[in-house]
């Protein structure tokens, strides 16, 4: 009977657990895949409707909202005509006002799109890290005291990508993992670094051997991705016309695969990040290919392990997948949803609301959230068949892939960060 007890005591923390609302600690949210678990989300929204806040930005930023509990965190870079200020935020989610503010040093500015606070921070729910593409490393608790700090071209010299460094941080466990995937500014290595996240201290970095064609190819914006599969755990980072696994625990390349860029061509910089998902790994070319390869049982892949490709798909999006189909949004709205194990096309292309996108798409709901640099978001079906259900608008150019957390959306203009939303009841 006590056994019982116990048991019935557990099934009910744990749907507590599960009903409570999803943290967004990382970019690419809690399962690290652009998706949440979360239901019963907003479905239209506009400017001043169904808008919990909003709270004046600076600039630009292509920084995603960092959610835990009741603080976000925003890394910020200021408009470099007024000043070059770059800066990590605190706000509490309840009221959109800032908390504190941590100067990050200067150096900002435009590169295209993107300024250097494009970064997004990362939080383990007692600490937020943030890095700048200024290099600048920090660790800071929830109360905005500095536990930690490195300046990461000081140490191992000058980033040389042509856009800004804007890789953000993985976290995994006890440590961060860096990519430095660069080229077109300099003849250094590129490397891989796992950074102590109580210390700070570098726990191990390895070079990253590229033979990339031309001066941009080697230059990669994407962030690390967690393989995770049959017990194995790997890094995976995607840049420099290649994709490479390594070893959390000493950084050693346990596999390589190439065809990232097939022509050649000398500006094929590599934007989009890995998706791991259902025993699957894709990887995504400036507009194309798209590569999947079935995972080996040990976790590793070859090129024997590609199992489809498609000539073409998208530049700056990171796909989203629910494990059965591929949602792939490209940079021009165009919609084309493939088969997750065979790559066939499920239906596309199809068009979302006009615009440009860099943001990336989320998956939540049974729904696919694709976000504007306009500031439009088309709500449309997962599933076999495109139905668009919504299309909301919000004010201010939009570079950031919006956050879900506890019931709401957190989306990211140049002029405003919104709570779309009523946030869900404690439970």
């Amino acid at each position: 009977m006590q056994f019982r007890t116990v048991i019935l005591t557990l099934c009910l923390f744990l749907a507590a657990t599960l009903s409570a609302g999803d943290n967004w600690p990382q970019w690419r949210g809690p399962h690290l895949d652009q998706t949440s678990s979360e239901e019963n989300l907003p479905l239209e929204w506009g400017p001043e409707s169904n808008v919990a806040w909003k709270l004046a930005m600076p600039a630009r930023s292509g920084a995603t909202p960092i959610v835990w509990g009741d603080r976000i965190f925003l890394s910020v870079g200021y408009d470099p005509q007024e000043s070059d200020r770059l800066e990590l935020w605190c706000v509490d989610r309840r009221s959109g006002q800032p908390v504190w503010k941590r100067e990050l040093g200067g150096g900002n500015e435009i590169l295209r799109k993107q300024n250097l606070s494009s970064p997004s921070p990362v939080t383990d729910g007692k600490h937020v890290y943030v890095v700048s593409g200024t290099g600048i490393l920090r660790a800071y608790d929830f109360e905005g005291q500095q536990v930690w700090t490195r300046d990461l071209q000081a140490d191992y010299g000058a980033f040389g990508l042509k856009w800004g460094y804007a890789s953000s941080p993985l976290l995994h466990e006890d440590a961060l993992y860096l990519q430095v995937l660069h080229g077109w500014y300099t003849d250094d290595p590129s490397y891989l670094l796992r950074i102590d996240k109580a210390t700070g201290k570098t726990l191990w970095k390895v070079e990253r051997p590229e033979e990339a064609y031309g001066q941009e190819s080697p230059d990669s914006y994407a962030t690390p991705a967690l393989l995770r599969h049959n017990g194995h755990t790997q890094i995976v980072i995607v840049g420099a016309d290649v994709v490479t696994g390594h070893d959390p625990e000493d950084g050693k390349e346990l596999w390589r695969v190439g065809g990232l860029n097939p022509e050649p061509s000398a500006t094929q910089r590599l934007v989009a990040s890995p998706v791991v998902g259902n025993g699957y790994l894709y990887v995504f070319g400036k507009r194309g290919p798209i590569l999947a390869y079935k995972i080996g049982d040990d976790g590793t892949i070859s090129s024997d392990d590609l199992a489809w490709t498609r000539e073409r798909g998208t530049d700056v999006p990171t796909p989203v997948t629910d494990g059965r189909y591929l949602y792939v949004v490209n940079d021009r709205g165009v919609v084309t949803t493939l088969r997750a194990d065979s790559g066939q096309v499920v239906y596309g292309p199809e068009r979302v609301e006009v615009g440009t996108y860099s943001a990336s798409p989320l998956l939540a709901d049974g729904r696919i959230y694709a976000t504007s640099e306009e500031g439009t978001t088309t709500v449309f079906k997962t599933g076999p068949q495109f139905e668009v259900l919504a299309t909301n608008k919000v004010q201010g150019y939009t570079l950031s892939t919006p956050a879900i957390s506890n019931g709401q959306f957190f989306i990211r203009t140049a002029e405003f960060l919104y709570a779309v939303g009523s946030e869900e009841p404690e439970q």
